[in-house]
């Protein structure tokens, strides 16, 4: 069975993924990181608002950047939209259930790529690797209620619900459901 060791460079009609270059994103991270959108979709109930960013928060950011390559249980990959060859988010494997050929999916799309198809692409490409070039069964992932563009995304790429776990997160003085979602191997085309 193959690993996640192996950090490859996909290449779709949109989006180029590539293995993480720390210095080289930072800015694009740094924006990333700090978007209110990227925050509310990704957020637990610790991290409502965006982290102060200050020299030391860059530093963790890029030493946390700097070992993803070194990681033989995850594959992190940035997202580059190929119109202007300029880092929009990061699509990551993680969560390797390897008896089970499984593993778990996130993805964060900063401001500048959104609304033209870009994440749905990256979804599917790294989909695709995991299912066929890595032989994994299953690839699973979990969106919040509110976050409709990543449920449709997800349903464009391929990904179908398989439920609901109910009032999952306090936001904004509401519960928030979270859509358990999945693409199998038999199911993939």
């Amino acid at each position: 069975m193959p690993t996640f060791s192996d950090k490859p460079t996909l290449l779709g009609e949109k989006v180029l993924l590539r293995p993480v270059r720390p210095e080289e994103d930072l800015p694009m991270l740094r924006v990333m990181i700090n978007d209110p959108d990227v925050l509310r979709y990704t957020s637990d109930a610790y991290t409502p608002v965006a982290p102060e960013w200050d020299e030391a928060m860059e530093r963790r950011v890029v030493d946390w950047y700097t070992t993803r390559n070194e990681q033989p249980d995850r594959l992190d990959l940035i997202v580059v939209d190929r119109a202007t060859g300029r880092g929009v988010g990061e699509v990551v494997l993680n969560e390797w259930d390897e008896p089970n050929r499984a593993c778990n999916l996130r993805i964060a799309i900063g401001p500048d790529g959104r609304d033209r198809g870009l994440g749905t692409e990256a979804v599917r490409l790294l989909t695709d690797h995991a299912l066929r070039t890595l032989g994994l069964n299953r690839v699973s992932l979990s969106v919040y209620a509110f976050n409709a563009r990543g449920q449709r995304a997800y349903e464009k790429a391929g990904f179908k619900v398989e439920g609901v776990r109910r009032q999952v997160l306090r936001y904004a003085d509401e519960w928030i459901d979270d859509i358990d979602m999945a693409a199998l191997a038999d199911d993939w085309t």
